[in-house]
C-alpha cells in the first residue's frame, strides 16, 4: 500500500528520492565534517587562549621565584582565576604536591601520578616532558558533568635559574615542578550548540530549497515533456497522428526525443497511409478479381474466399472446397491444392464437373503455396476461373473462323496480313494472288517491299505506318507492269501474333480515268486563254515586224544604219522573240500529257508562272492584280506543272467573276485579284481573292464536286475547282474557299512543310 502511494514506479519519484538520499547524504557529510570543523576550531581558539594565560601564570611565577614565591602568591592566583574564568589554578612541585591553587581545597596535597593531570606526563614509568602543547592537553568531564579543558605545563629549571647565587635548585634537574590550569568548555559548548542549531537549520534550508528546486526542474524539464510524449506516443500507437510534440520548444535530449516522435509519427501516419492504401488496394483487387479465389489448410477447409467466390457459392468459413464448389463428397482425385501442399509449389489444372445447379461446368484452376516466416507451409491459395463460356465459345470460333477465312478469301479487294517486326507477308486472300498475277507460295515469306518499284518508296510508306491510309503508291505485277494502289493499314491480331492487315484497293483505271480529265482541263484553259496568247504574241511580232521594216527601208534607199541603232534592234528582236518562245514553249509544257511526279518547288516562282501565261487576258478585262508575296517562304514538294494549272483555274474562276459581276452594271466595283503567300505555324499559306460576284452559301460546299458549275450552261465544264481539288489533296495539301465581306471570294490553300501534316483553312 505504501509503494501505491508513493507511486515507486514514478520516474519522477525515482530521481528525487535518488537525488533527495544523494542532497541529504551530502549535507548531512558537509554539516558533520564542517560542525566537527568549527568544533575543533573553538577548541583550537579556546586551548591557544587557555596556552597564552599559562605562559601569563608561567612569567608571572618566574618574577614570583625571583622575589617571594610565597607572598601573596595565593590571592594572585584566585584574582587571575576570577578575572580570566578559570576553573582552577594549580601549582605543582617536583613531588607532585599542590604548592599554590586559586582555591585552598587540595592545597599541600601530594598527586598521585593516575591523576588525570598527571597522566600527560606519566603514562609511562620515565616520565616525559612534552612540548607540544596538543600532547598536554586534555578534555574531560566534571562530577558535575561540566566539559572542561585542562592544560599541563611544566616548569623547568632554566639556566639563568640554576646559575643564580639566590636559586636552591640543582643545576642536574630538568623539572621544576608542573602548572595546570583547567577551564571550563562552557561557552564553546553553547557556541557549539549554536553552530549545531544554525547548520541543522541551513541543512534544512538547502535541502528543502534544492528539493524543490530539483521537483520543479524534474517535472518541468522531465515529468511533464515524458508525460506529452507518453500522450503522444499513446495516440500514435491508437492511431492519431496528430502530433502535438512540436509543442515541447527544449533543445536537450528529451527536446530531440520530442522531435525524434515528432518525425516517427509522421513517417508511421504516410507509412500506415500507404500499407492502408496498399491493404484496400490488394483488398479490393482480392475482392473484385474476376475468378474466385479461396485459401485451404491441410484439410481442404476455406479459411478465407473472395467475393466473387462468396457471391456464386455462399460459402460458410470451415467448409471443404468441394463441397463448397463442387458437390463433392470427398476430394478430387487430382487435387492441385494437395500436390502444393506436397511440394511447394505452384500447380495447374482444367477441371470439368457439376455446379450446384446441375450445368455442366469447366474450371482452370491455378495454386500457390503460403508460407509463414519460417517457411513452412500454412496454407494453399486456389485461384479457379470459370472457363465454361470459353469452353462454349472455342467451338463457335473454330465455325466462325472458318466462315471468317472464306470471307477473307472473297473480298473483292487485295488483302494481306504482315508480320509487324519485319514487315514480310504471312498470308494473303486470292484477290490478291489475281491482282498482282503470282501464287500463294511465291509471295508468303517474301517482304512487302517486293511489290515496290523502288526500295526508297517503300521506305516513304513505312516511315508513315502510323497514318492509315496511303493515297496513290505504285506497285508491281508479277510482269513489272506498274498499278496504281490506295493502301490501309491498320494493326491486328492473327494466331496470337500482333500483325499488319493490309488492305489494297487497284486504282488504275480510276487514276488514268483522272488522268484524261486533267488533260481535258488543260485543254480547255488552254482554249480559255487563246486570246490572251494571241495578243502576247502579237506584241512582239509587231516589234519585229517595225524594226525589220525600218531595217528594209534603209536598205532600199541605200542609206547607211548607225551601229547602236543596228545594235539596238538587233538586241529588242532577240528580245522578243525570246518572249514568243518562252510563251510558246510554256503552252507546249502546260499542254502535254505527264504522270504526277512530286519535286522541290518554289511556290512565288510557280504563282509566277501562271500569272505570265494569263496577265494578258487580265490587262485586256482592266482587271488589277495586287502582289502580297512574302520572298522568305520555305520550299515546298509539288508537281510544278499540275500546281500551275490549279492557280491558272483559279484566275480564270476569278476573271469571270469580276466580269459577271462587270455585266451586272455594278461598274462601281474595283476590278481586282489580290494573290498573297504566306507562313503561318510551319505552314505555306496561298491565297487567291478576288471582287466577283462570290458563291452562294448554299453551293459553297459543293463547288469542289465534278460537274458542278455556278456558270451559265455552256459556260464550263465542272471540272475546274474538281480537277485543282485533286491536284492539292495529291500534293498533302488542303484548299478551301470563303465569301468575302464586302463580295467575292477568297480561295485558301495550305501547303504544310512537313508533308506528314495536314490541315483545314
Amino acid at each position: 500500500m505504501f509503494k501505491s502511494f508513493i507511486k515507486i514506479e514514478s520516474l519522477a519519484l525515482k530521481l528525487m528520492i535518488s537525488v533527495g538520499i544523494v542532497l541529504f547524504a551530502s549535507i548531512f557529510i558537509w554539516s558533520h565534517f564542517t560542525l566537527k570543523f568549527q568544533e575543533q576550531t573553538l577548541i583550537d581558539k579556546k586551548i591557544s587562549e587557555v596556552d597564552k594565560f599559562c605562559n601569563t601564570v608561567l612569567n608571572f611565577t618566574w618574577f614570583a621565584m625571583l622575589h617571594n614565591p610565597n607572598k601573596d602568591m595565593q590571592d594572585i592566583l584566585k584574582s587571575m582565576s576570577e578575572y580570566n574564568d578559570i576553573e582552577s589554578i594549580r601549582i605543582f612541585n617536583c613531588q607532585g604536591q599542590i604548592k599554590f591553587s586559586n582555591t585552598d581545597m587540595g592545597l599541600g596535597a601530594i598527586v598521585e601520578k593516575t591523576d588525570v593531570a598527571c597522566k600527560t606526563c606519566h603514562e609511562t614509568e620515565t616520565p616525559v616532558i612534552r612540548k607540544d602543547i596538543k600532547d598536554r592537553v586534555r578534555i574531560f568531564k566534571s562530577d558535575q558533568d561540566e566539559l572542561l579543558l585542562g592544560i599541563m605545563n611544566p616548569i623547568l629549571n632554566e639556566p639563568s635559574c640554576s646559575t643564580a647565587q639566590c636559586h636552591y635548585h640543582l643545576k642536574g634537574i630538568n623539572k621544576l615542578g608542573a602548572l595546570d590550569v583547567v577551564v571550563s568548555l562552557k561557552d564553546v559548548k553553547t557556541e557549539i550548540s549554536f553552530i549545531k542549531t544554525m547548520s541543522v537549520w541551513t541543512a534544512i534550508y538547502l535541502f528543502i530549497i534544492l528539493a524543490i528546486t530539483i521537483g520543479v526542474s524534474i517535472f518541468t524539464l522531465v515529468t511533464d515533456p515524458i508525460k506529452k510524449l507518453i500522450n503522444e506516443t499513446d495516440l500514435i500507437g491508437k492511431g492519431n497522428y496528430r502530433n502535438n510534440t512540436n509543442k515541447i520548444s527544449q533543445k536537450d535530449e528529451i527536446g530531440q526525443l520530442s522531435m525524434a516522435i515528432h518525425d516517427m509519427g509522421y513517417k508511421i501516419k504516410s507509412k500506415q497511409t500507404e500499407l492502408n492504401r496498399q491493404k484496400d488496394l490488394y483488398q479490393n483487387l482480392f475482392d473484385q478479381v474476376p475468378c474466385t479465389i479461396t485459401v485451404q489448410n491441410r484439410d481442404y477447409q476455406l479459411l478465407e474466399f473472395n467475393q466473387g467466390f462468396s457471391k456464386k457459392f455462399k460459402p460458410e468459413y470451415g467448409d471443404f472446397c468441394y463441397s463448397a464448389y463442387k458437390d463433392l463428397n470427398k476430394k478430387c482425385n487430382d487435387c492441385p491444392v494437395e500436390r502444393t501442399f506436397i511440394d511447394g509449389k505452384s500447380h495447374f489444372s482444367e477441371e470439368s464437373g457439376i455446379n450446384k445447379d446441375g450445368t455442366i461446368v469447366h474450371w482452370f484452376v491455378k495454386t500457390a503455396p503460403l508460407k509463414d516466416e519460417k517457411g513452412n507451409i500454412v496454407a494453399a491459395l486456389e485461384m479457379s476461373i470459370d472457363i465454361s463460356r470459353r469452353k462454349k465459345l472455342e467451338g463457335i470460333v473454330k465455325d466462325s473462323e472458318r466462315k471468317y477465312q472464306a470471307i477473307f478469301e472473297s473480298i473483292p479487294n487485295p488483302v494481306f496480313i504482315l508480320d509487324i517486326d519485319n514487315y514480310k507477308i504471312m498470308t494473303c486472300n486470292n484477290k490478291a494472288l489475281e491482282v498482282y498475277d503470282y501464287k500463294k507460295d511465291e509471295l508468303k515469306n517474301k517482304p512487302f517491299s517486293f511489290l515496290f518499284p523502288e526500295k526508297g518508296e517503300f521506305e516513304k510508306f513505312k516511315q508513315n505506318l502510323d497514318n492509315p491510309f496511303h493515297e496513290r503508291l505504285i506497285n508491281h505485277k508479277k510482269n513489272r507492269e506498274s498499278i496504281w494502289v490506295n493502301i490501309w493499314v491498320s494493326p491486328a491480331e492473327f494466331t496470337q501474333q500482333k500483325v499488319l492487315l493490309v488492305t489494297v484497293l487497284d486504282i488504275t483505271l480510276s487514276v488514268e480515268t483522272e488522268h484524261q480529265l486533267i488533260q481535258a482541263g488543260k485543254m480547255a484553259t488552254l482554249g480559255e486563254m487563246a486570246t490572251g496568247v494571241a495578243h502576247e504574241l502579237n506584241q512582239p511580232l509587231s516589234v519585229i515586224k517595225t524594226a525589220s521594216s525600218f531595217i528594209s527601208r534603209k536598205i532600199d534607199r541605200n542609206e547607211p544604219i548607225d551601229k547602236d541603232i543596228l545594235n539596238t534592234l538587233s538586241q529588242e528582236i532577240e528580245s522578243h522573240v525570246d518572249r514568243a518562245s518562252k510563251i510558246t514553249n510554256h503552252m507546249r509544257l502546260f499542254g502535254r500529257k505527264s504522270t504526277f511526279s512530286k519535286e522541290i518547288v518554289n511556290l512565288n516562282e510557280t504563282i509566277k508562272k501562271a500569272f505570265d501565261i494569263f496577265s494578258q487576258q487580265l490587262k485586256l478585262r482592266e482587271i488589277e492584280v495586287k502582289w502580297k508575296l512574302d520572298d522568305n517562304l520555305p520550299e515546298i514538294t509539288a508537281d510544278p506543272v499540275r500546281l500551275e494549272q490549279v492557280f491558272i483555274n483559279l484566275l480564270i474562276n476569278a476573271r469571270d467573276s469580276i466580269v459577271t459581276r462587270s455585266e451586272k452594271n455594278e461598274g462601281d466595283k474595283i476590278k481586282q485579284i489580290t494573290i498573297a503567300t504566306f507562313l503561318s505555324s510551319h505552314v505555306v499559306i496561298v491565297t487567291i481573292s478576288d471582287t466577283g460576284t462570290g458563291i452562294p452559301e448554299s453551293d459553297i460546299n459543293k463547288i469542289f464536286e465534278p460537274f458542278f458549275t455556278t456558270k451559265k450552261v455552256g459556260a464550263g465544264t465542272g471540272l475546274g475547282l474538281s480537277i485543282s481539288y485533286g491536284i492539292i489533296k495529291e500534293s498533302g495539301a488542303d484548299i478551301s474557299a470563303k465569301n468575302n465581306p464586302e463580295g467575292g471570294v477568297t480561295f485558301t490553300i495550305g501547303f504544310p512543310t512537313n508533308p506528314g501534316e495536314l490541315r483545314e483553312y
